[in-house]
C-alpha cells in the first residue's frame, strides 16, 4: 500500500491528490462496468494488485508512477471545480 510521502512525490499538492485519484478511480468502475458489453472504450487498471477497489487501485498506479500529472494550460484548461454541477439555486 502506498504512503502519503510516496503519492506527494507525484502531485502538487493534497487537494490535486484526490481529484486525481477519484478521476482515475471513476475511470477503472467505468472499465469493469462495461467489459460484460464488449466495448473497450475504458483503460483498465494499469497494474496488478491484490485490491479490488477501485480506488485503491487507483492510488497504486499514482504512487508507481503509472498515471501521469498533466497540467492543462490555455483554451484546454477548465475551472479546476468544474465537475461540480450547478445546484440549480434560482434564487440569486
Amino acid at each position: 500500500m502506498a504512503t502519503i510521502d510516496q503519492l506527494m512525490r507525484q502531485v502538487d499538492s493534497r487537494f490535486h491528490l484526490v481529484h486525481l485519484a477519484a478521476k482515475r478511480a471513476r475511470e477503472i468502475n467505468d472499465y469493469y462496468a462495461q467489459l460484460g458489453e464488449g466495448l473497450g472504450q475504458h483503460v483498465p487498471p494499469l497494474l496488478s494488485t491484490d485490491s479490488n477497489k477501485s480506488l485503491s487501485i487507483a492510488l497504486e498506479e499514482i504512487a508507481q508512477g503509472k498515471i501521469e500529472v498533466v497540467e492543462r494550460t490555455g483554451e484546454d484548461a477548465e475551472a479546476p471545480l468544474a465537475f461540480i454541477e450547478d445546484d440549480g439555486d434560482e434564487s440569486a
